[in-house]
């Protein structure tokens, strides 16, 4: 099996999709959670691996009506759809999301190689938050991607607690202005947590956000990172408490300045 595969399924079966709605995520305004609807499975796993490496939480499904049932079953921050799918054209799929109210307000962008004119009309049309016709630039497709969450007030581009500065749209912590060193899964639970600042965050949930469902981990693995991610944040006027029962919170420690600015 490729290298690429190791880390990635692509969800084009039945069973594969039971596998996400079996997980019953609860809605959470942590970690941006991203929805890629693409049957290509080249073009699918490269986008996946893309947007993965730059702190994404993304799910992949390769057949339109398998998609609809995750829209609405799970909760996600933005859908990527093609035109062109098995099962479920991409048009319907659209129509279909616009018109429920749990997924009516979604950003989607629609990535596709029909880009004719009428073609963008119609999906701009139908609800679609922008277009983005193949070949693209993968830089275009994160800016954009980018975009539409800073438009939908999922996404503000710094927040601040105590000494600690997150910039979400470099994705690069700071103590005092000076860089911290992080890892992916670090910064995503620094993410997660700064989102819910002073409230508490079940450890599910946290999970939930920072792995996305084909990744195989044992769920006690978040308390490694963050035991690790505590241990990084000494003397920067922020702590992680644990809340028995309730979860994770972060909050500036007694004497610090209180949180600025705002994500979800």
């Amino acid at each position: 099996m490729p290298s690429d595969l190791l880390f990635f399924r692509l969800f084009d079966c039945t069973a594969g999709l039971a596998r996400i709605c079996q997980t019953n995520r609860q809605p959470t305004s942590t970690l941006m959670r991203l929805l890629l609807i693409e049957d290509h499975a080249d073009l699918a796993i490269w986008v996946a691996k893309t947007l993965r490496h730059s702190g994404f939480v993304v799910d992949v499904i390769a057949r339109g009506d398998h998609a609809v049932t995750a829209l609405y079953t799970q909760t996600y921050d933005l859908a990527i759809l093609d035109l062109s799918l098995p099962g479920m054209d991409g048009l319907e799929i659209l129509r279909r999301v616009r018109s429920q109210e749990r997924t009516a307000q979604l950003p989607i962008l629609i990535l596709t190689a029909r880009g004719s004119p009428e073609d963008r009309v119609k999906g701009l049309n139908l609800g679609a938050d922008d277009y983005l016709p193949k070949p693209f630039e993968v830089v275009e497709l994160e800016a954009r991607i980018k975009a539409l969450l800073r438009r939908s007030n999922k996404l503000a581009p710094v927040v601040q607690i105590g000494e600690l500065a997150f910039d979400t749209t470099n994705r690069v912590a700071s103590v005092d202005d000076k860089p911290l060193a992080l890892t992916q899964r670090e910064l995503a639970v620094l993410e997660a947590l700064l989102t819910r600042r002073g409230k508490p965050l079940t450890r599910e949930a946290l999970f939930d956000k920072v792995f996305g469902i084909d990744d195989d981990v044992n769920p006690e693995a978040i308390e490694l990172y963050v035991h690790r991610l505590r241990k990084k944040l000494e003397g920067s006027g922020v702590a992680i408490t644990t809340m028995r029962g309730l979860g994770y919170v972060l909050s500036a420690q007694s004497g610090q300045s209180g949180p600025s600015g705002s994500v979800g």
